[in-house]
Order: C-alpha cells, then structure tokens, then sequence
C-alpha cells in the first residue's frame, strides 16, 4: 500500500524524530524515502542550517537502514510546495510533525498541520512528538470509533508500525456509558469482547490477524478524549495512533473533537492519521 513514503524536515527536533518512524515504516514496508525540506522565505540562517544539518543526519541513517532514500530541498510556502511533491512523485504517505502552536491553536486553525491534512491527495501522519528519547514504542494504544472509515488502510498502517518496532498493540474503545452512575472498565474476555464489538472494529481486528499482529482490547465508557489520555497514561503506552478524516476535522467546529482533546493532552507521542486510500473490498 505504501510504496512512496515523503517526511517533511524543518528545523526543529520534533521533525527529526518524526523521520525515524517514517524511516522505520519505510523499511518494514520496502518504501522509496523521501526526505523534503522547504525553506519559507525569511528562514534565520541558524535554522537553514539546523534543518540542513538534520537533513544530512536523517539520510545518513536512512542509508545505514539501506532504505533507498532522496532528499528535496526547495523554497517557498510548504504546503504547495509538498502538494506539488505528492502529485509529482506519486507519494502515498506524508510525516510531519506538529509545532507548538498545533497543540495551543484550536481546530488546528490556520497551521501547517491542518492545511496538510486538509489539503494533501495522499495518506498524511500527523506525529506529535513528547518523549524525544523514546523512538522505539514498545506499547502502542489504538483508539477506535464505533464505525471507522478506511478501515482497510488503518489497520494496515497500524501493523506495519507494530511491526517495525515489534510493539505490543492494544485496541481501545470508549463507548457512550451505560448510566451516568458508571464509568468503569468493562472486563471482558477475548470471546466476549469480540461479541459486544461494532462491526468496523471487528473488521479492524480481522485485518490485524492477516497481517499477524497480537493484539488485545479494553472497553472503558466515558468521555472520549479524556479517557484515552487516561489509559495512555495509567498503563504507561509509548505511542497513540488516531484516525482522523477530512469529515471529522471540519466537523469539530460544531462538536468538538476527541482528536484535538488527545493532541492537547497526550502524555506520549501520538500519531494522527488521515488516511487517502480507499479500501479495496469494501
């Protein structure tokens, strides 16, 4: 599915981490690596060098990975200029990293991010970046929606991530609770668990096994947003995988968003994605 994997590199550290799991998702998926750099007109030349600098370590480490890597470097807004890119090169999948004014800007309003996800024809990874250290996430977290579009791409995405960091996944679902008196986990075996289980999650998981990955799940009623930074924090996960659609962006206006709630909150990295590719047995 991914055959074409661009990372976007400025001059900040958070996208230097962000390239290594665009590179780890390279190398599991046998991926061409694209490492693109745009210069906003007015760039300090401290930060010129510092994204340069990254851009030199970043395919140093791609070609000990023998990931077959190219670097563009050109200049002007970032957002057409990757469009651009995307178009050209027949990218399947964009990484970029969050900035600090994703996280305080609600809805992402007038950032580079929300551009990107609104705006790229490919597959976009939105990494946020918390734990600068922590480059091999050996627990991941997954929340799903009770239905889930592209069902067939999140899963994918969501194994091969497994996969290259040889991460235990756990499937995280925080429906509406029963009565306002409980808010509880529901413990439930495997067995029962598949049974009370929407029919997109159950479809998530059977794709999961294809791809071989061990996975378990957990039910915990409540506020969304809330009760996924909870989980992610009580049981000490490494990285939070999110689905974020083009749909779901324009509607938390209007309602919110437990994306932006768990942007906000995140006690690890998160990686949002909005995924570009239709399912193919839909």
């Amino acid at each position: 599915m991914y055959r074409k994997i661009l990372t976007a590199v400025n001059e900040h550290l958070n996208s230097e981490i962000t390239a290594r799991y665009a590179m780890n998702l390279a190398r599991i998926c046998d991926a061409k690596l694209y490492l693109c750099f745009i210069a906003e007109r007015g760039l300090p030349s401290a930060s010129l060098e510092n994204a340069e600098e990254a851009m030199r370590r970043i395919f140093i480490e791609a070609s000990k990975m023998d990931l077959r890597a190219e670097t563009i470097t050109e200049t002007g807004d970032p957002v057409r200029m990757v469009s651009e890119i995307v178009r050209h090169e027949g990218i399947d999948i964009v990484f970029a990293s969050t900035r600090r004014e994703d996280v305080e800007k609600r809805f992402f309003a007038g950032t580079v991010a929300r551009r990107l996800l609104l705006t790229l024809t490919s597959s976009v990874a939105l990494v946020r970046v918390v734990h600068i250290g922590r480059i091999h996430p050996k627990e991941i977290l997954v929340p799903l929606k009770a239905r889930i579009d592209h069902v067939e791409e999140r899963a994918y995405f969501t194994a091969k991530i497994a996969q290259a960091f040889s991460s235990k996944t756990l499937l995280f679902h925080a429906p509406k609770p029963l009565s306002r008196f409980f808010h509880g986990e529901i413990h439930l075996s495997p067995l029962e668990w598949e049974k009370k289980l929407p029919d997109d999650i159950y479809h998530f998981m059977e794709h999961l096994r294809r791809y071989r990955v061990i996975h378990d799940g957990r039910m915990v009623p409540g506020v969304t947003g809330r009760t996924i930074t909870i989980e992610a924090s009580s049981k000490r996960h490494d990285l939070i995988i999110m689905g974020a659609s083009e749909r779901s962006l324009l509607s938390s206006i209007l309602k919110g968003n437990p994306v932006e709630d768990v942007l906000r909150d995140t006690p690890c990295d998160l990686i949002i994605l909005r995924p570009g590719h239709e399912d193919t047995d839909s």
